[in-house]
């Protein structure tokens, strides 16, 4: 199976385990399957609202094996990462949920709320019902010289109802106001990888996500191997040209394909399929599975970009037949 090889999975939530408060179907079987095959599961996430307890509570309503030491959040990076550059006890104007609150004060930091308290950093993440007030709070210390930290930069996320706005969208407030860029705990950016070999203690992870700029992009950089699976937010269109940092080690449809034996892709060759350049369009000829299609064509289509990215008319006709 995909799975043997790897001691631990270092799975994204949103749009891999779950879509809003429902589970991706069949994700909870399969991540029970997989811990019986003796993998570690890692849920690790760049939503940085809820407690990590609240999100094993959620995953176990879903019917998926989690414990509150298998969950490492954006939170917990971004705490870690000020702990390191701040004296203990610092206050710390938390724009975020109560996830973000209980990482500072595990880290033993103090989260405030306004800029008056004089707050040595900003950390923001996002939460519902985030409010001008606070945001505006935020600003005021940023520009007071406060040091602006972002758990994380996804500008989307993907819910049952369709893509809502995500921190990275809302972080756009603060940094537009102050003229600061903030700096990022969560994936892409190595503080969050980090917190999750720490806290796991993996030898030979494999990261699972359904975002290229985030999961994927997270894995390259840290040289680790990487499953994208096609329930959030990647589309065929998005993996077929992607960028030489964006292209995943393996490609599923779902967690399913963490149980399968992974197919020989060789020379644009998948399964019963066969991709091939025409007029300088990529073609798939032959039958068989959509995702052995895609992985034929992704195959093909990543040799002939080399470093670069194809655009999405070179590719048309392999969306045609399995976008």
């Amino acid at each position: 199976m995909l799975i043997d090889g790897y001691d631990t999975l270092l799975l994204d939530l949103d749009g891999v385990v779950y879509l809003g408060s429902r589970a991706v179907p069949g994700a909870p079987e399969a991540l029970e399957a997989a811990q019986r095959h003796g993998v570690r599961l890692a849920y690790v996430t760049n939503n940085s609202s809820r407690t990590p307890a609240a999100i094993a509570a959620h995953l176990r309503e879903l019917g998926a094996p989690a414990t509150v030491a298998d969950v490492v959040t954006s939170a917990q990076a971004a705490a870690r990462l000020l702990a390191e550059r701040v004296p203990p006890g610092s206050n710390v104007l938390v724009v975020g949920g109560s996830g973000l609150r209980l990482a500072m004060r595990d880290r033993g930091l103090r989260p405030v709320t306004t800029a008056a308290e004089s707050p040595v950093a900003v950390v923001q993440g996002i939460a519902p019902g985030l409010s001008y007030g606070l945001l505006a709070e935020g600003a005021l210390a940023v520009r007071q010289g406060a040091l602006f930290v972002a758990s994380n930069a996804d500008t989307t996320m993907p819910m049952q109802r369709g893509i809502v706005p995500g921190n990275g969208a809302m972080v756009r407030v603060i940094a537009t106001a102050t003229g600061v860029e903030p700096v990022y705990a969560g994936k892409p950016d190595p503080p969050l990888h980090r917190e999750s070999m720490i806290r796991t203690g993996a030898r030979r992870p494999l990261v699972v996500g359904d975002r290229l700029d985030t999961d994927i992009e997270g894995a390259s950089n840290a040289g680790v191997e990487s499953l994208l699976v096609l329930t959030g937010v990647a589309t065929p269109v998005d993996v077929l040209t992607a960028d030489p940092r964006h292209r995943p080690t393996y490609v599923g449809e779902d967690l399913g394909a963490l149980l399968q034996d992974y197919p020989e892709v060789r020379d644009g060759a998948c399964g019963g399929w066969q991709a091939r350049w025409t007029d300088g369009v990529l073609r798939l000829e032959g039958d068989g599975s959509r995702i052995d299609g895609l992985r034929a064509a992704c195959d093909a289509a990543w040799a002939a970009a080399g470093e670069g990215q194809l655009e999405e008319d070179a590719v048309k006709p392999v969306l045609d037949r399995v976008g």
